[in-house]
């Protein structure tokens, strides 16, 4: 099973590239980061895991910078978004630094796409909360007919795009009806997101993990039905507290990767905790 890592990478933790290199040489998968713009201090959604907003939420890196600076100091390396809040973005400059960062890396990046939690935030963007879904999936339509090869028009409910000139494209080759990097939907399981996977993206990176007993046969049953290719889908539990009988509960299941979660720390401690992991490997 493949092991990557993901961390709030932030201007009081290790760098990027100091970590990116210890991976790579300790034989992990891949880095994952998450993404948020910024952290309205006037606030009512509340933190989904309950208590106070963790402080690294309003100082984290912007993540496709930070993967340019892995991606410049490694070889083999995955890179990942863990996830990119793409209903934030202009789907036209978003779509260009995910193709220019797929194209520098030689195609090791994993598009984590996300919907969103933080109300206020999105508000911020102009996202109307309720249409943040159909949002997200007229926008990652926009992206995939920029990254065609050829000039490809798109005409959608939120934005649209004239056929144009668009380069770089991504290293990764189309697939099915995925163009672009590897791309995966996180969020909790259920027919709507089982919809958006199945349509735009390469598989679910479901947090924490739970429940894939009941909702991974639910998943390749729509998938089938889809149409797609039954070894073609990716599932990868994103931010995983790792442990013997977990990892061979996903083994298990079919599952060949694994995002594990290191703590929001300097140098020191977070090279401890990477070592620690290192057992999994």
């Amino acid at each position: 099973m493949r092991i990557a890592v993901t961390i709030f990478l932030t201007d009081e933790t290790i760098t990027p590239v100091r970590l990116a290199r210890e991976l790579e040489q300790r034989g992990f998968a891949g880095l994952y980061l998450p993404e948020h713009t910024h952290i309205p201090v006037e606030r009512t959604t509340p933190y989904p895991a309950g208590g106070e907003l963790p402080r690294e939420y309003g100082r984290t890196l912007d993540p496709f910078v930070a993967l340019g600076q892995a991606a410049a100091v490694t070889e083999r390396l995955g890179l990942g978004t863990g996830i990119t809040l793409v209903a934030q973005h202009d789907p036209i400059g978003l779509a260009k630094q995910i193709a220019t960062v797929d194209h520098l890396s030689g195609g090791r990046l994993t598009l984590g796409v996300g919907f969103g939690w933080n109300v206020e935030e999105a508000a911020d963007h102009g996202v109307k909360w309720w249409a943040r879904r159909e949002l997200v999936r007229d926008r990652m339509r926009l992206m995939q007919a920029l990254w065609t090869e050829e000039p490809t028009a798109y005409e959608g409910e939120f934005g649209s795009v004239r056929a144009s000139f668009a380069h770089p494209k991504p290293a990764q080759k189309p697939r099915g009806p995925v163009t672009g990097p590897r791309t995966l939907v996180g969020g909790a399981a259920g027919p709507k997101l089982f919809g958006h996977i199945c349509e735009y993206a390469d598989g679910w990176l479901p947090l924490g993990g739970r429940g894939l007993s009941t909702s991974l046969p639910e998943l390749r049953a729509r998938w089938a039905d889809a149409g797609r290719a039954p070894d073609a889908l990716h599932v990868v539990p994103y931010a995983v507290r790792p442990n013997p009988g977990k990892l061979a509960h996903y083994a298990d299941l079919g599952i060949e990767e694994v995002v594990v979660q290191l703590p929001p720390a300097g140098e020191a401690e977070a090279l401890r905790a990477l070592d620690a992991c290192m057992a999994y490997l």
